[in-house]
This record gives C-alpha cells, sequence and structure tokens, in this order.
C-alpha cells in the first residue's frame, strides 16, 4: 500500500454548517475541527449560557437512545441527538481524527443526507499524519436479532456492508445494497441517500415531539402509495442506501473503522448499537491491526474522490 494511504488522517481546516435539528425544529449550528492523532472522533456541546458540556470521545458506551435517531450521552444530563449522519461522512471518507462541536440540543438535519458534510470535507481537504491507520478485524461473528430483524458482524477481508430493508409499502418494499467500501464510492453510492418518512406517522410523531423540523427540504417523504417529494428519488433504492448510510455512521462508534462485514435485515439504529455492544462483549470477538498488518492489501485506501485535496505527511530531516 503507498505509505499515506496507511496513515491517519484529519480535516486541512474547518468545516461549518447551520440549519435545524429534523426533531427538535430549533436553529443548530456544528463545527467540524481537525484533530491530533490517534484521537478519533470527540463530541462537545456548546450552551445557551456560552459554557460547553466535557469534550468525549464518542463509542458505543456513550449511545443513551436509538429511537428515530443515534443519542450521544456527554456527561452532567447533557446528550446531542442525530449524530449518524455527520459520522457517516467522517467514517464514509476515511477519516480518522475530527473533533464535532455542536451548538443546540441535535446534530443539523442540512437535507437529511450526508452529502452535505461530505462536500464541506473535501471543500476542507485532508492532511495526513505521522501515525498508522488502526483498525478493528473482526476475529469471530457476533449477530443480534429483534424477531426476524437482525444485525451482525463477521470476518471479511475488507470493509463491507451487506444491508436489506423490507417495508410494507409498495413505494418500498424489499431493497437490499451489498457495499464494497471505498472513499469515493461512498461520496457517490451512498452519502446523497436522504431520511424517508410516512405521511400518516408525521402527526403521531409531532405529538411525541419528534420530526417537528421535518420537511420536503429535508426527508422524502411517502404518502399512500406516492412520493411526495417533487424531484421524487435520487436513486431508485434510495431508501436502503439510506439506511446503509444510518449503519456507516453508527458503527463509527466503534471508535475504529471496522475491517469486515457487517449485515442487516430489517435493521435500525437500536440493532446496531446492540452488534457493537455484542462485539466488545469479549476481546476474542475482534483484534486490533495497524493498517500495514491488513491480511489483504486494501486498496479501497487509495480510491479517493477526485476533488478531495490531500496533504501529505512530511517527515522532516536533519
Amino acid at each position: 500500500m503507498k505509505n499515506n494511504t496507511v496513515r491517519q488522517c484529519t480535516l486541512t481546516r474547518p468545516a461549518e454548517f447551520a440549519g435545524i435539528g429534523v426533531h427538535n425544529g430549533k436553529p443548530s449550528r456544528l463545527v467540524i475541527n481537525p484533530a491530533p492523532a490517534d484521537s478519533g472522533y470527540t463530541l462537545t456541546r456548546m450552551m445557551d449560557d456560552g459554557s460547553s458540556s466535557a469534550t468525549v470521545k464518542i463509542d458505543h458506551s456513550r449511545v443513551s437512545r436509538t429511537s428515530l435517531c443515534t443519542v450521544i450521552d456527554l456527561g452532567n444530563s447533557i446528550s446531542i441527538a442525530t449524530v449518524e449522519h455527520v459520522l457517516a461522512a467522517l467514517n464514509g471518507l476515511g477519516i480518522d481524527n475530527a473533533e464535532i462541536v455542536v451548538w443546540g440540543e441535535e446534530c443539523p438535519i442540512i437535507d437529511g443526507s450526508a452529502e452535505p458534510f461530505v462536500d464541506a470535507v473535501l471543500d476542507a481537504g485532508i492532511s495526513i499524519q505521522p501515525q498508522r491507520k488502526k483498525f478493528i478485524r473482526i476475529l469471530r461473528s457476533v449477530t443480534v436479532r429483534d424477531n426476524d430483524a437482525f444485525a451482525m458482524l463477521e470476518a471479511y477481508n475488507g470493509r463491507a456492508f451487506d444491508v436489506e430493508i423490507d417495508f410494507n409499502s409498495k413505494v418500498i418494499g424489499r431493497e437490499r445494497m451489498i457495499f464494497d467500501w471505498s472513499p469515493r464510492k461512498f461520496a457517490l453510492e451512498v452519502a446523497p441517500a436522504r431520511t424517508f418518512g410516512f405521511v400518516a406517522q408525521a402527526k403521531v410523531l409531532r405529538q411525541a415531539g419528534y420530526a417537528l423540523g421535518s420537511s420536503l427540504e429535508n426527508s422524502i417523504a411517502i404518502e399512500e402509495e406516492k412520493i411526495v417529494n417533487p424531484d421524487g428519488l435520487r436513486f431508485d433504492d434510495e431508501f436502503v442506501r439510506h439506511k446503509l448510510l444510518d449503519a456507516v455512521g453508527d458503527l463509527a462508534l466503534a471508535g475504529l473503522p471496522i475491517y469486515g462485514r457487517f449485515k442487516s435485515y430489517k435493521g435500525g439504529h437500536g440493532l446496531n448499537a446492540l452488534v457493537l455492544k455484542s462485539l466488545f462483549a469479549s476481546e476474542a470477538n475482534y483484534e486490533i491491526l495497524e493498517a500495514d498488518a491488513l491480511p489483504l492489501e486494501m486498496e479501497a485506501l487509495g480510491d479517493l474522490p477526485e476533488r478531495l485535496s490531500v496533504e501529505p505527511y512530511l517527515r522532516s530531516i536533519g
């Protein structure tokens, strides 16, 4: 593998976003800052009075709720909701280290996909860091189930996702996507897929305090047997692509990229969190390896989006 592809990376400069939370409907601001090597993804919430929460490293142990979105507990009764899309962008692009700062209770939904976050990272560029990339290599399969729904992680020479959904809706029905990861393919084939919901459920959700910021600008709306959005879908199978996007974001909570295959059927945030909990329940299930020690060369690491600017790591001599 090329020397720079096995090294960790972060953003070259900050990327900023503003919008509203899809569930609380309130204004929200988010900044992704460069971060030191080996720091992973950290999360900080800025409060209305100018104070801030503790800065925590994001991992599966901090998931406090998975109903409709993934919520991270920052301690002292402070949390941030809907982290999955920004985490999907970072994990999907192969960014190792980033500091995420949020003003508000929820990450901005923007257009309901990960594409705005991906575009901003591409505009910011990435800087190569001296330390080697690290991966969690799956050694033994782990599976979690909820009736006929399941999520699993299994050994595989690469990073792959096999996601299948099955809705009692003629608009969606049964869709499956098998995706062998690379940063370029994620940016093109997964990141643009938007979240979706049913108009018939919207009133109930809003009465329960959810989907208060949902609109046709940030969600695909399904009413009876039609799609309400005037422009239709971005992909024929956009629904399963978004579920795969969510999985990429939720699996970022492993703390390191996973070298293995993720499979799910009728999955969601809850099962995604549970499969990580099962993975880390035994050290016999996984090992941590540097990129150089992976069983096969990962050509995917060098398959970058065309307009991504990469600042190489230059070792000083003398």
